[in-house]
């Protein structure tokens, strides 16, 4: 396992994609990974397709964003599908955004479930189990994007898949470690300067604030940017300055190098 110091020294910051939001080409030049929208929540062919070059000409790992087939909330409403259809979402969206990034000549590192699906997910492990087993069956060497010490985790490890732990630059978390409903006031971090200190403190010390004003362990293989949100460029910007500035390394999920 690696400790507190060896994780600071290397992370990857990743956005959100490919959903219509207009700062996409920008925030691709900033990250290092991309979960690009597969068509269900949001996104259609040409935007895949346009996305996953644009990506892969920078060379971001690029993975795959599926969500509920919900365009009206953006994937953000809970549908209480079965694990089965889970399954087939996952299996169609995923093979879908594969597809498009052969024809770009690269392939996929990752897989990050979408709003609704990603918090159901994480703590339900039939749900979990579904939309991990679907991402193995199409690749086994896929990384599975989650919640670290949630179902996410747990189904990545059963479907033999490899795991990176997501902290959330521009969100909060309640005192059970879970993502702070979107519906709450509290639920966003509005100031990048505020975010930045918070990552790096997730990063140095392996914990984060809560909105209870508590302390809770949270590690961070990677860092997530919501695309869609209209403060994601600053927020992108002011995270890549300050990690830079405390020496902490930027690099895409699945790169295998050492740290």
């Amino acid at each position: 396992m690696r400790s507190r110091k060896e994780r600071a020294v290397r992370v990857d910051l990743n956005c959100d994609v490919g959903e219509g939001a207009p700062n996409d080409a920008a925030l691709i030049d900033l990250c290092t990974s991309v979960n690009v929208a597969c068509g269900a929540h949001a996104g259609d062919p040409g935007t895949m397709r346009r996305t996953v070059a644009l990506a892969s000409a920078r060379g971001l790992a690029v993975g795959a964003h599926p969500g509920y087939p919900d365009r009206q909330s953006m994937g953000r409403r809970e549908l209480g599908l079965p694990p089965d259809d889970v399954a087939d979402l996952v299996t169609y969206q995923v093979g879908a955004l594969a597809a498009f990034a052969r024809a770009a000549g690269t392939g996929l590192s990752h897989v990050k479930l979408h709003g609704a699906l990603y918090n159901t997910a994480a703590g339900a492990p039939a749900i979990a189990n579904a939309a991990a087993s679907a991402a193995a069956r199409l690749d086994d060497r896929l990384v599975f994007v989650g919640l670290p010490g949630s179902e996410h985790e747990r189904a990545a490890a059963r479907a033999g898949l490899r795991f990176a732990g997501e902290a959330f630059a521009d969100r909060t978390y309640g005192p059970d470690g879970r993502l702070t409903p979107r519906a709450d006031p509290a639920a966003f971090v509005r100031d990048p300067a505020q975010a930045a200190s918070r990552v790096l403190r997730i990063l140095r010390e392996g914990v984060v604030e809560t909105t209870a004003g508590t302390s809770i362990s949270l590690r961070a293989d990677t860092i997530c940017i919501h695309g869609d949100d209209p403060a994601a460029l600053a927020f992108a910007g002011a995270l890549v300055n300050q990690l830079r500035a405390a020496g902490i390394e930027l690099r895409p999920l699945g790169d295998p190098t050492p740290a």
